[in-house]
């Protein structure tokens, strides 16, 4: 008789449990079992929630409301956040840039942002002013996302190849951003080659003038004035070795000399200090 294996927690036989439990076991699924990821999407101005470069519609979940996007190989489930409720189903987009919304639920009506959007384009100029407002027209909010970028053009390119760039695009009623893009940069790069082509105008400098002076008397000038400095700097250094004699005799005059031969200032000087000593004397 073989060894036969117990459970580690009931003390039992596995076989044994097994053969209980048997009866209410249920086959495994035939397809394998779906793998997904799961993240949290705020839902845009337009209705729809952003999910790798693409837009998937989010209604009824109300704008500005955050919902739970379950992301699987094939397909996009939006849930309420909070129930879990499924809201809507959409295909996966390969495609980036993808706007996965049925025409029936286009809001068309402006917001606050669609005037923000405008105003810019105003901004620029009449005819940016009119591609995004025929933008709107025709796509609705959807389209406020190429109206952005077609504003963002203004901030890096001249706004008057900008303008020439939407002139075109509506003239020929392409309302796409990319379009107006690629036309901005063409638009561009030929305004930089034409500045590099352009010759630059001659230097208005001359050396030539009855006002300029030639070069070699402006050397002689220079000469002089080195030559003047040298001089001025050397008397200067004269003079003040000339006062330092001066000094020391000055004040040997002021000294009484031990010869006898005393000068008439320096006799008024001694009496004039003696002669207090006399008047007290005398007293």
């Amino acid at each position: 008789m073989g060894l036969q294996a117990h459970h580690g927690s009931t003390r039992r036989q596995v076989e044994a449990m097994f053969q209980e439990e048997k009866p209410h076991l249920r086959p495994l699924p035939v397809a394998a079992f779906r793998i997904f990821t799961e993240v949290v999407r705020t839902v845009c101005d337009d209705t729809t929630v952003r999910v790798d470069s693409s837009y998937y519609a989010a209604r009824p979940a109300p704008i500005g409301s955050q919902v739970v996007v379950r992301i699987y190989a094939s397909t996009i489930d939006i849930r309420d956040r909070h129930t879990h409720a499924l809201l809507r189903v959409h295909p996966r987009m390969t495609h980036s840039g993808s706007v996965v919304l049925p025409t029936s639920e286009r809001p068309f009506n402006p917001s606050r942002q669609t005037a923000v959007l405008l105003a810019s384009a105003e901004r620029i100029g009449p005819q940016t002013r009119a591609l995004c407002q025929q933008v709107f027209d025709t796509e609705g909010r959807p389209g406020q996302r190429a109206m952005w970028g077609i504003v963002g053009l203004g901030r890096k390119y001249p706004a008057r190849l900008v303008e020439q760039a939407c002139a075109h695009a509506v003239e020929n009623r392409i309302y796409r951003y990319k379009h107006v893009r690629a036309t901005v940069e063409r638009l561009f790069e030929q305004a930089i080659a034409q500045v590099g082509a352009t010759p630059q105008p001659a230097s208005s400098l001359t050396q030539d003038h009855p006002l300029i002076r030639a070069p070699a008397e402006y050397g002689d000038l220079l000469s002089r004035a080195v030559r003047h400095d040298a001089g001025d700097n050397g008397r200067q250094a004269e003079a003040h070795g000339d006062r330092t004699p001066a000094t020391r005799a000055r004040c040997a005059c002021a000294t009484p000399a031990s010869s006898g031969a005393t000068s008439a200032p320096a006799a008024s000087h001694l009496t004039l200090e003696t002669k207090p000593h006399d008047d007290h004397a005398g007293n």
